[in-house]
């Protein structure tokens, strides 16, 4: 091979394993919706975060000692650890909490789903295996397009509000593009470790905010049936999603695990029609096929890649 060819930059492909993996994610972060929903009726927001993260991080600490996997591989890292939580959970939490107190959640959903296209831009610029194509570009554009268009007329309601709340949102986008950035860091710790590590760093920022901010007061005052969503929420959509998510991180690379974000909008109207017989739109199923679309673009199945 010529000093050329070793040099030049290169685009990660995804196995079908990686596709795999990218849509069973994007079907339970779509699912933790539901759990969400139940949860926030009698649980403030950034209490449900920390419920959401502690009980994720327990729970992998006893799955690492039931499997025999030594968590001290992460001591060493847990500066960057404090960052990855920082990026991955608190910040953004944090954003789209703030911007949705004045953003529909149509608009919501499509500026969240923007986070591909600054992974794309970014790992472009940091990294030499995770650079631009034509593909990526129209299959990024097609998806947030059909993200647009499946979400409709909520879209259209929350097209309005204060521009530091539209900001917020993207900022979340941007932040956890920045994560998946931090997240290649740590390609040779098992991906279990490193979900264990930042959920457990995530979970000591939050005690101190969610005590200054809310106090002590009510913490665990919920009922039964609320208490099952959350216990959902952090063990399926946090606890087994963000092992998910690590391995995706490393198989396939920043850019391409971030194209959960397209998928999670579609799984939650999906799942929302097969289990609470919610009646699907016309406009939500053109948006689902676009979508679909631009993820067979990213792939280089529609068309040769460039």
């Amino acid at each position: 091979m010529s000093a050329v060819q070793t040099s030049r930059p290169v685009s990660r492909t995804m196995s079908s394993r990686d596709w795999t993996m990218l849509l069973l994610l994007g079907a339970i972060w779509g699912g933790s919706f539901f759990f969400a929903r139940i949860a926030v009726a009698e649980i403030n927001p950034l209490t449900l975060v920390l419920f959401r993260v502690a009980i994720a991080a327990a729970a992998l600490h006893v799955y690492l000692a039931a499997r025999g996997i030594s968590f001290r591989s992460a001591l060493p890292l847990a500066g960057g650890f404090v960052l990855l939580a920082t990026l991955n959970n608190v910040i953004p939490f944090s954003l789209i909490f703030a911007g949705q107190t004045e953003l529909g959640a149509g608009l919501a959903s499509v500026l969240n789903a923007t986070t591909p296209f600054w992974t794309a831009l970014i790992a472009h610029m940091l990294t030499v295996d995770e650079k631009l194509t034509w593909n990526k570009i129209a299959g990024i554009m097609l998806g947030i397009a059909g993200t647009a268009v499946m979400i409709g007329p909520g879209l259209l309601a929350g097209l309005g509000g204060p521009v530091w709340a539209k900001f917020a949102l993207v900022g979340a986008s941007l932040s956890y593009a920045l994560a998946l950035m931090v997240a290649r860091r740590f390609k040779g710790v098992p991906p279990a470790v490193v979900a264990t590590a930042q959920l457990t760093a995530s979970t000591a920022i939050m005690i101190p905010v969610v005590l200054l901010v809310n106090g002590p007061h009510g913490l665990f005052a919920a009922s039964a049936h609320v208490w099952a969503a959350v216990f959902a929420l952090a063990l399926l959509s946090t606890a087994f999603a963000y092992i998910l998510y690590f391995n995706l991180v490393a198989s396939a690379g920043a850019t391409n695990a971030s194209l959960v974000t397209l998928i999670v909008p579609a799984s939650a109207i999906l799942l929302g029609a097969v289990f609470l017989g919610e009646r699907l739109e016309a406009f939500e199923l053109a948006g689902i096929a676009l979508i679909g679309l631009g993820l067979v673009t990213i792939d280089g199945r529609l068309l040769p890649k460039r």
